[in-house]
């Protein structure tokens, strides 16, 4: 379990600029949030210090006036991606789940922002091309889609055979597409085909590269 942060760390964390993540204080407090996984320090000069997904989710919950000395808890737990294969129905769809997809789309984009050459955030990062189907499930969720689950129809993710590509899929055609067009938006390669003994339509989907 995640290690709880003071009053004192929650107001820096709450205070980063609210686009690129950046943090300012003292260099001791940001590198208790590096020890915390709730930030990192860019490797390249001036070596600025970022929130990390887990911090851009630290940030977006509500937090109560509390004293200096007093603990803050910081949410139990790792967020995980719904690629719709899971066999367990799904957790609730409430603001946290919503809250919860958008930290994390939003912690994708900041690691494009801060490891592609030009700061690139059009193209999937490194991470995303070694973690192909948690981030596709991230940004089909992050846009709208629903994954699949018991009673419910929606996306799945699945690997593949290609070393570079994961397929995507929904019930029916339009579904599909759509999904296609959600990730083709989030810089991934997309391209359609249909599997002639059932007539079901997929999509097969790769990291674009600059």
């Amino acid at each position: 379990m995640a290690k709880p942060t003071t009053a004192g760390q929650r107001r820096i964390i709450a205070g980063a600029d609210p686009v690129t993540g950046r943090l300012r204080g003292t260099e001791a407090q940001l590198a208790a949030l590096v020890r915390l996984r709730l930030a990192f320090r860019h490797p390249r000069p001036p070596h600025a210090y970022f929130l990390t997904p887990a911090g851009h989710r630290v940030r977006e919950e509500p937090v109560e006036a509390v004293p200096e000395t007093a603990p803050v808890e910081v949410p139990s737990g790792v967020f995980t991606p719904r690629t719709g294969t899971e066999q367990e129905p799904p957790g609730e769809d409430g603001p946290a789940r919503a809250r919860e997809v958008r930290s994390a789309w939003l912690g994708i984009v900041e690691m494009r922002r801060m490891t592609n050459p030009g700061g690139d955030r059009t193209i999937p990062c490194a991470w995303e091309r070694t973690h192909r189907v948690r981030a596709v499930a991230i940004a089909l969720e992050a846009a709208g889609r629903v994954p699949a689950g018991p009673g419910r129809e929606g996306y799945r993710v699945v690997d593949t055979a290609q070393p570079d590509a994961v397929e995507v899929g929904e019930a029916s055609a339009e579904g599909t597409r759509a999904c296609g067009a959600v990730l083709e938006r989030a810089g991934w390669l997309v391209s359609e085909h249909g599997d002639a003994r059932t007539g079901r339509r997929y999509v097969l989907v790769s990291p674009r590269r600059a």
